[in-house]
């Protein structure tokens, strides 16, 4: 059989060589893109093509260099295999070589289809579009194309220093996923994807990056929708002169005569890893001037984002502590007394409690708020959510809740530690799912046997996702969350 497929294979790619084609169905999943031909896997009613490089490898000479496309090619690939996660600590398998992405697509349906690219988060510094959690193949079912995207993280993705400047200094991660966005934008029509319906979304770091790219005129008419989740929105981003200091704190550790492109990967982890211990932030999307031109929330402020439909939200808890310094700290961080706390906060006794509930608000609920409001202020469609359901195994003790609505979204019922066991797991899961493809498909989540969601432009309206019930509603958090924002 395979002599025969690739006999079937070279005879079309020889037919079409030279262009991203978009093939008929049939009965081997392939794709004919810029860089060769692509023969993926199936599973059911779903296509994978997986590891697929959309840049060269940024090693040697192209470290700490923007993205570089990779060359043309008659070759015929198999693609079954997730490619390495980028660099980072504590990760086996991680490499350099990351510039990767993977498709899910339905099996036997004609295109063109709708297209949802998926930037993971991390903090920047970790994380990887391979994580079982992420799998495409439920979105796919729906009826769309899944693209989910390795970006350069950590040092290796948002070092900035003057030695480096040759090739734009810092934001090399931010630089990869504009480099995936003109990969899906010349290549997905090979995939039966619709190239001009593109929805990115993301959550945490992912959501952060999803707002820099609406930001930004690189990233300009390569997405026509997106989704926010978990997103800092009032976070400041460093300026590139303090981004830099950080970059000479950490050549300082690989040595004064340290050849960057030449010193070896561990050094470049040991370093890292050295750097994040003293400060979690150290490596993220700084202010260069160029492709990054200012904090999001300024941005938004300014109306200078693609004024296009977006979902946005947060999660009901989003933050853990590690210990009660953490604790100590965050209540510090509040100009509110610990009674004004309490009189915000009812029912919420223990200061680790309040710790987490202010801070979730702080960090995600008040800004998500804000740049909803901002956003709707354009004229664009804006729906805005919160997620406070809890899978009901996990109740009696939950587990933090940042990206807790991950698994709902992707359908990874069944996966070892997603942890959606029972009907009613599945039933919200189900229609987390189809929200997020509607919108996809059409700007608009709503659609038939879902509860209608209000658009945003009501300035408190908003989707309560909770173990009770799915339903539009005014914010019941707004009053707290005007305290907060004054």
């Amino acid at each position: 059989m395979r002599p025969l497929l690739a006999l079937i294979v070279a005879t079309v790619f020889a037919c079409n060589a030279g262009s991203a084609v978009a093939q008929p169905v049939g009965q081997f999943p392939f794709a004919l893109t810029r860089e060769g031909q692509m023969l993926g896997a199936v599973e059911g009613e779903v296509a994978s093509f997986k590891g697929l490089a959309y840049a060269a490898p940024p090693v040697g000479a192209l470290r700490w260099r923007p993205p570089q496309p990779m060359p043309a090619s008659s070759e015929m690939r198999t693609v079954y295999e997730f490619g390495a996660p980028c660099l980072q600590p504590e990760l086996p398998g991680a490499s350099e070589d990351c510039l990767t992405l993977n498709v899910f697509r339905p099996f036997g349906v004609d295109g063109p289809l709708p297209v949802m690219v998926f930037i993971h988060g991390g903090g920047f510094v970790s994380g990887t579009a391979n994580d079982p959690v992420f799998n495409g193949a439920r979105l796919a079912q729906a009826g769309l194309i899944l693209v989910s995207v390795n970006y350069r993280l950590g040092a290796l993705g948002w070092l900035a220093h003057p030695g480096l400047s040759d090739g734009g200094s810092g934001n090399y991660g931010l630089m990869d996923q504009i480099a995936a966005l003109h990969w899906v934008h010349d290549n997905i029509a090979a995939f039966s994807g619709d190239p001009g319906n593109v929805t990115l979304f993301g959550n945490g770091a992912g959501a952060t990056s999803v707002a820099l790219l609406m930001l930004s005129a690189r990233a300009r008419d390569l997405f026509q929708k997106a989704i926010l989740q978990s997103i800092p929105g009032r976070a400041r981003l460093r300026t590139a002169q303090e981004a830099e200091a950080i970059g000479q704190q950490f050549i300082a550790m690989l040595g004064p005569q340290a050849d960057l492109r030449a010193v070896e990967a561990s050094r470049i982890v040991a370093a890292e890893k050295h750097l994040l211990e003293k400060s979690r932030g150290s490596f993220a999307p700084a202010i260069d001037g160029g492709l990054v031109t200012g904090d999001v929330a300024a941005g938004f402020a300014a109306g200078h984002e693609s004024r296009i439909p977006v979902m946005i939200g947060s999660n009901d808890d989003e933050t853990g502590f590690d210990g009660e310094l953490d604790i100590k700290a965050a209540l510090a961080s509040s100009d509110l007394s610990l009674n004004e706390l309490r009189r915000l906060y009812p029912g919420l006794a223990s200061p680790a409690e309040l710790a987490a509930r202010l801070a979730t608000d702080k960090i995600f609920s008040e800004p998500v708020r804000l740049l909803a409001r901002l956003h709707a202020a354009t004229g664009a469609a804006v729906f805005r959510y919160r997620f406070a359901y809890v899978p009901e195994a996990r109740r009696a003790n939950p587990d933090e809740g940042h990206g807790r609505e991950l698994p709902f979204l992707f359908g990874v019922e069944g996966v070892p530690g997603a942890g959606l066991l029972s009907r009613g797991d599945r039933e919200v899961a189900s229609r987390m799912r189809a929200y997020w493809t509607n919108f996809a498909k059409t700007g608009d989540p709503n659609g038939p046997d879902l509860p209608h969601w209000d658009t945003a432009a009501d300035r408190d309206r908003l989707l309560l996702i909770t173990n009770d019930r799915i339903a539009s509603g005014d914010d019941p958090c707004s009053e707290r969350l005007d305290r907060l924002a004054r």
